[in-house]
This record gives structure tokens, C-alpha cells and sequence, in this order.
């Protein structure tokens, strides 16, 4: 049975491999030359391989040895990552969750500006698309798909769901499209692009055209389909076709041109995103903060 390794013999390892030296490897660690050499030398019987090659004073890492460091660089980093939250003096650190479509296209930039603003709060950032997670009162804020009540969470208005097919540009001029004079037998009839439904109550293209003013006389067949709303808005942003674009969420590309609206039907769906703090405690200032800036600047 394998022998358990300590931790502090990983570290060692790798301050060796970071300067390739043992003696300044340990005058960061604060312990010998001497030392180092005696921890190198036990890792490697432990293990049964040779991580380091000598010739006088040049090390060099074995192919073990760089499976190895690879290794313990990307563990011991993400054991620094999980420790944040546990250290004192480091400002204050609050988390928000949204969604994939929330994140990407509406949130990030707004996340920045405040980052910006308030450079002693560190915001962690939950994107998922299952309810369970978004709505789990370990987080701070959420920005919820919702119709405005939860049990758990006191809701405000961030944005109204209403959809329109959109498309960019260039794929209008390469097929000769005018835009506005589109009708849903028309739009049926170009390169949909819709993604999965992960949640029942959202919205794909065959919904969408059922409540048309009038709904095309033909059932629409989307050529493509993604694992996410995202990924279907960025294809559409590339010219490969229409999306399904809710205007909330991507009111920056119809605003700078980079999408434009099909036809002229808008579809309200009865939800919309909301901004959610705790029903049942209360929050951290810096929380509070970044709750009025999504808010004032939504």
C-alpha cells in the first residue's frame, strides 16, 4: 500500500521546479539546500520515479517529472483559490449566480464597470442553468428567470422577456434581405438557429412562431441547434443565420447594429429576469452595492 505523501513535500517540489534550484527553492520555503535535496529524494522513492535530472548544478524535470508538475501547479492553485474566502483583511467577497445567457450577454460587462468602481469587493460569479443553483440562498444576489414572486428571494424587475428573430447584417446583404417587410412565413423560411430548452418555460423558435400574429403556414425546422441560448446569439453575430433574440439581453448588439430585428412581431412570454436578495437575512454592504448598480444601471 502506497505510503500517504505529505503536502509539504508537493510544495517542495514545486519551488524546485519554479527556479530549478534547490538552494533558492529553499531560501523561499525557509529551509536548506540540504533539505530540499532530502524532500526531492523521499518524493521520488515514494513514488518510484525519477523527477529530476542532475548534471552539477543544472536541474532538469524528467518526462515524469513534468506530468508531475503540471499536476501539482494546477491543485495546489486551485487549493490558494479555495482558501480566499477563509482570510482575513483581503476585502469583502460576495457571489451572485445567473445564468448562462444572463451572464454572458447582459452581466459580465456590468460586473466590470463595478469591479472598476469598487476595487476592495471581490465578486464570485456562480453561472448555471439549474434552477436549484441559482436559487440557493448561499449566494448573495441572483438573477432570476422568474415571473416576480419566489419564497426565497425578494425580487426587482431587471428586464421584461420579449423575443424577435434577429440576424446580423451580413447575412441580411448576402441574401438580399429587407428586414422589416419580413412576415413568419418568410422568417420560417431562413437558417434558424435555436438552442435546447433546458428550463419547460423558456421559449424556442417552434413557441415563438405559434404566437405570431400570423403563424407561417409551414412548420419551421431550425438548421442548427445549441446547447445554450449564448452560443445560438453568437452564430448568429458570425452571419450563419436567425436567432431567436430576447432584447433584454442583447440590447448592446441591437443598439451598435451587430443584430437587427426580423419582421415585426414581438412575442412578451409573461417572464422576465429579476434581481433577487434574500427574503430571510441580510446581505453584505458590498452586495447591497452591486445590487444598485445592476439595478441603476440595467
Amino acid at each position: 500500500m502506497l505510503e500517504k505523501i505529505p503536502l509539504e513535500a508537493f510544495r517542495v517540489f514545486d519551488a524546485a521546479c519554479r527556479f530549478m534550484n534547490f538552494s533558492r527553492a529553499g531560501r523561499e520555503l525557509n529551509i536548506t539546500q540540504a533539505a530540499v535535496s532530502r524532500r526531492i529524494q523521499g518524493l521520488e522513492d515514494q513514488l518510484g520515479a525519477k523527477l529530476f535530472t542532475r548534471r552539477g548544478r543544472n536541474l532538469a524535470l524528467t518526462p515524469d517529472g513534468e506530468r508531475l508538475a503540471q499536476r501539482v501547479r494546477a491543485t495546489l492553485e486551485y487549493l490558494e483559490e479555495s482558501l480566499e474566502p477563509f482570510r482575513g483583511g483581503g476585502g469583502e467577497i460576495i457571489s451572485i449566480a445567473a445564468s448562462g445567457s444572463v451572464s454572458h450577454l447582459w452581466l459580465g460587462k456590468r460586473l466590470k464597470d463595478f469591479d472598476n468602481g469598487s476595487p476592495s469587493v471581490s465578486v464570485r460569479l456562480l453561472t448555471t442553468d439549474s434552477p436549484s443553483e441559482l436559487a440557493s440562498e448561499a449566494n448573495d444576489l441572483v438573477i432570476l428567470y422568474a415571473t416576480g414572486e419566489h419564497p426565497r428571494w425578494n425580487l426587482t424587475p431587471l428586464m421584461k422577456e420579449v423575443l424577435v428573430p434577429v440576424a446580423s447584417p451580413d447575412y441580411l446583404a448576402r441574401h438580399g434581405i429587407e428586414a422589416a417587410k419580413l412576415n413568419a412565413d418568410d422568417i420560417a423560411g431562413l437558417d434558424l438557429i435555436d438552442y435546447e430548452r433546458f428550463n419547460a418555460h423558456w421559449i424556442s423558435f417552434r413557441q415563438w412562431f405559434s404566437r405570431a400574429t400570423r403563424p407561417p403556414k409551414t412548420r419551421p425546422n431550425p438548421r442548427r441547434s445549441f446547447s445554450t441560448y449564448s452560443l445560438a446569439i453568437d452564430a448568429a453575430l458570425r452571419g450563419e443565420g436567425v436567432a431567436l433574440g430576447s432584447i433584454g439581453l442583447i440590447s448592446e448588439q441591437l443598439a451598435n447594429g451587430s443584430l437587427v430585428e426580423l419582421g415585426t412581431d414581438r412575442i412578451e412570454t409573461g417572464f422576465g429576469y429579476y434581481l433577487g436578495m434574500p427574503r430571510y437575512r441580510a446581505v453584505p454592504p458590498g452586495a447591497a452595492r452591486l445590487h444598485q448598480h445592476l439595478l441603476t444601471g440595467a
